[in-house]
C-alpha cells in the first residue's frame, strides 16, 4: 500500500479549518484553509449557530484545501486514503426524516437550560448519573438542552426526528450516511462509557429514544454522489465519524499514554488524560469519555479562556500584537492587586457553578486595562490548575503536560500558565492540536498509528511566580465562596 494523506478536518464553535496530513501526521501546512462564522448569542444564554454557515464553511475549507493540493506535484501523487473530524462536543442539531435541520446548532455553550439542569438533578442523583456516564447534570450536556427545548419549543421539538452532533449531520450532507461515534456519543450525557450504551433513564427523562439517535459506529461512510462529482479525487473516500475535539487534542498532541496530559486553551481550555481500559470513571467535578471502545478521556473544562481575552482586547480597546506582547511578558507576577473569577459564560468545572457570573475585585483609581487583561488571563489559568489538582491526584509520577491551542502564539502566555501550575510544561510542536488529532484518528483506523510525541523545549516555571500565584489561587477561591 503506498503511503496515504488524509484529509483532517477540525469544527470549531468560531471557525473550520482542513488541512492534508501525510502517514506521519505531518500536517502540510500550505493546504491548510480556514473559514469563521458568528457564534450567535444572547444576555439569557444563547450560543447558536447557524448550520448553513457551518456547511458552507466546511465545503469552502474543503475545496480549498484540495485546490492547494492539485498545485503541488509532491501531493497529486498520493492516494487520499480517509477524512478524519475533529467537532467540539456536547452540542446538537434537531432533524427531520430526510436529515434536514429544524434547529439551529445549540452549542455547548449555550446556558438557557440552566432551570432544566437544576430540575434534573432533583429527579436523579447527580452523583449516580455522573458514575454512570462521566458527565455532570449540567446545562452543557444534551438532558438539560432537550428538557428546556421541549418545554419552550414544544412544536421544534415534535418536529425532530433524529438528534446529530454537529460532525454527524454534516457527514450526512455530504456523503449521505452517518454514524455517531462511540466518542461523540459520550460526550452528550446521554451514554454509559463502561457498557458503551445509552442510558436508559435519562433517554427516557429527555422525551427521545435511541430511535431518534444514530446509529452507535467508528465505521466510516464514503462519499459518494453530488458532493463526489463536484470533487472527483474524494470519490469513495472513507469519511469516520467525527470524535470530540478534546479527545482530538490529546490525539494530535501525543499525550495519549500514561505519564502524558495535555492541556489546550483556545476559545474555551480543558486538562485531559487519556487511558486504556473497559472502566470509565472519574472524580465528581471532571468528565469521563470514550475516545473510542479502547479509551477513556478524563478531564476537566472551562469556558472561559481565549474567548475573554477577546472580551478584554475589544472592550478595553487593546491593540493585539508585538506591543502588547511585550509588556504582558514584562510583568510576569502577580502585582496588580486584582482578583477575577473568570464567569462572562456559565462557567464548568471543577464547581459547575453556572448561575455565578464574572467579577473582578480590586479595582482602584490607578488600575489599567492592562491590569484587567492580565488579570483576567491569570484567573482562567488558575481554573486549570485547579482542575490539574483534582485530576492528577492519584498520579504516581506527576505526567508531562503538552500545551497547545491558541495560547502557543504567546510565549510569556504560556510561561505564565507554567508558573501558575507550577509544573513544567512542553508546548505542542504542531499548534492545530485538534486537527492533528482528526488525522491521527483516521490514520489509526486505516493502519498508520501514531509513534508517541517527543518532547522539547521545555519550559519550567518561576518558584518566585509560582509561590505568588499560589496565594492568588486561595484569594480566588475565597472569593467564589463568599459570592456563591
Amino acid at each position: 500500500m503506498s503511503l496515504p494523506l488524509v484529509l483532517a478536518i477540525d469544527l470549531g464553535t468560531s471557525s473550520t479549518r482542513a488541512a492534508f496530513f501525510d502517514a506521519e501526521g505531518r500536517r502540510h501546512i500550505h493546504t491548510t484553509a480556514q473559514q469563521t462564522y458568528p457564534l450567535l448569542t444572547s444576555a439569557d444564554g444563547m450560543a447558536e449557530l447557524e448550520p448553513g454557515a457551518l456547511l458552507g464553511a466546511v465545503k469552502m475549507c474543503i475545496a480549498e484545501t484540495l485546490r492547494h493540493r492539485r498545485t503541488d506535484a509532491t501531493l497529486k501523487g498520493l492516494t487520499i486514503a480517509g477524512i478524519g473530524v475533529s467537532c467540539f462536543w456536547h452540542s446538537m442539531i434537531g432533524c427531520n426524516a430526510k436529515g434536514e435541520a429544524v434547529t439551529r446548532v445549540i452549542t455547548w455553550a449555550d446556558s438557557r437550560c440552566r432551570e432544566d439542569a437544576a430540575a434534573l438533578r432533583k429527579k436523579f442523583d447527580e452523583k449516580e448519573t455522573h458514575a454512570r456516564t462521566g458527565c455532570m447534570m449540567r446545562a452543557s450536556f444534551w438532558p438539560a438542552k432537550l428538557k428546556w427545548l421541549h418545554r419552550v419549543e414544544e412544536r421544534t421539538f415534535a418536529r425532530v426526528v433524529q438528534w446529530m452532533s454537529p460532525a454527524e449531520w454534516l457527514q450526512l450532507q455530504l456523503t449521505g450516511d452517518t454514524h455517531c461515534a462511540i466518542g461523540m456519543a459520550t460526550g452528550t450525557g446521554l451514554f454509559n462509557p463502561t457498557t458503551l450504551k445509552w442510558d436508559a433513564p435519562l433517554l427516557k427523562a429527555t422525551g427521545i429514544t435511541e430511535k431518534h439517535l444514530r446509529p452507535l459506529s467508528d465505521a466510516p461512510t464514503y462519499i459518494t454522489g453530488e458532493f463526489a462529482q463536484d470533487h472527483p479525487e474524494l470519490k469513495g473516500v472513507p469519511w469516520f465519524p467525527g470524535i470530540g475535539d478534546g479527545a482530538a487534542s490529546n490525539l494530535g498532541s501525543g499525550a495519549t499514554k500514561p505519564g502524558f496530559a495535555a492541556i489546550n486553551v483556545g476559545t474555551s481550555a480543558a486538562i485531559r488524560l487519556m487511558r486504556e481500559g473497559a472502566e470509565a470513571t472519574a472524580p465528581l467535578g471532571l468528565f469521563c469519555y470514550r475516545v473510542d471502545a479502547k479509551r477513556t478521556l478524563v478531564g476537566g473544562a472551562v469556558s472561559n479562556a481565549g474567548n475573554l481575552r477577546a472580551w478584554c482586547l475589544r472592550e478595553l480597546r487593546l491593540t493585539d500584537g508585538p506591543e502588547l506582547e511585550a509588556a504582558l511578558a514584562a510583568r510576569p507576577e502577580p502585582l496588580h492587586g486584582l482578583t477575577v473569577l473568570p464567569f462572562w459564560t456559565a462557567e464548568r468545572a471543577p464547581t459547575w457553578n453556572e448561575d455565578a457570573t464574572g467579577a473582578i475585585h480590586g479595582i482602584r483609581q490607578s488600575t489599567t486595562a492592562l491590569d484587567i487583561l492580565q488579570a483576567i488571563t491569570e484567573a482562567t489559568y488558575h481554573r486549570i490548575a485547579r482542575i490539574a489538582d483534582l485530576l492528577l491526584a492519584g498520579e504516581k509520577t506527576p505526567p508531562k503536560l503538552i500545551v497547545s491551542g491558541g495560547i502557543q502564539k504567546s510565549p510569556a502566555a504560556i510561561q505564565r500558565l507554567c508558573n501558575i501550575l507550577g509544573q513544567p510544561v512542553y508546548p505542542n510542536n504542531e499548534p492545530e492540536a485538534s486537527l492533528r488529532g482528526a488525522a491521527v484518528f483516521a490514520l489509526e483506523k486505516i493502519g498508520f498509528p501514531i509513534a508517541t510525541a517527543k518532547l522539547s523545549n521545555c519550559i519550567r516555571p518561576s518558584v518566585k511566580a509560582a509561590r505568588l500565584y499560589a496565594a492568588e489561587r486561595d484569594k480566588q477561591q475565597r472569593l467564589e465562596t463568599l459570592l456563591a
